[in-house]
């Protein structure tokens, strides 16, 4: 409130000193002008500092990626973390398509995703264990939901429930879908009625970092992969 008072009174005694003849205080007064400029600077470089620190020349896109990458690797760790252990896992990465029925048919969880989180629901011991968590804009939606089977004689011979669950939904929506195996101990994705087996790491995250983040497909791992009529 003093800086704007007293700038205040600077444009006041300025504006006087230009209607009436004062002369010289009105050079002053230019003088102080040029002056101020470089003070004001000099004064609130602190302030300048942090106000340009916050003008960023990278687009909101960039910054959901930012963010992205944060998800990314949590949810690499999640999935190895349960795959080395062989504890089987349904993980749902809602896109476009709404899976607000699937949503609502289970038990809602709200909560920022995390390995610990992932980990408690997908414990032999929680009761929330059976069925797939719904991941929806980075966060846990709802857990213990039950995805579609898919109801194709060759998924049957070939897979489990998980992965023709899996399956199943990817088939009916334009969902990811990722299978932690609790035989084997492997990871698979099944997007777009196709699903691909035995995914390593890296693998995983470029996988999955293109599926969000542009409008590019990934192509699909020449071995281990079904296709079940549907369109890639």
């Amino acid at each position: 409130m003093d800086l704007i008072l007293g700038f205040i009174a600077f444009i006041l005694i300025f504006a006087f000193s230009s209607l009436l003849p004062f002369p010289v205080l009105h050079k002053l007064m230019l003088l102080v002008a040029n002056v101020a400029v470089i003070a004001i600077i000099v004064i609130f470089q602190p302030e300048l500092r942090v106000a340009l620190s916050k003008l960023s020349f990278k687009s909101k896109r960039f910054k959901q990626i930012d963010d992205f990458d944060i998800f990314l690797e949590e949810l690499t760790s999640s999935v190895y973390n349960l795959a080395s252990k062989q504890t089987g896992a349904l993980i749902v990465l809602e896109k476009e398509d709404s899976l607000e029925d699937y949503i609502n048919k289970s038990s809602i969880i709200g909560a920022k995703f995390s390995t610990e989180i992932v980990d408690a629901i997908f414990s032999r011991y929680s009761p929330l264990h059976d069925g797939a968590i719904i991941v929806r804009d980075q966060k846990i939606a709802a857990a213990q939901a039950i995805l579609p089977l898919a109801d194709t004689p060759h998924v049957q011979r070939n897979l489990g429930t998980r992965h023709r669950a899996a399956v199943g939904l990817s088939i009916t929506t334009d969902a990811v879908v990722i299978v932690a195996s609790e035989e084997n101990g492997k990871v698979s994705i099944a997007r777009e009625g196709i699903i691909t087996r035995g995914i390593k790491i890296e693998r995983f995250k470029v996988i999955i970092r293109s599926l969000f983040t542009s409008d590019e497909d990934v192509p699909e791992e020449p071995k281990k992969s079904f296709n079940f009529g549907m369109k890639v």
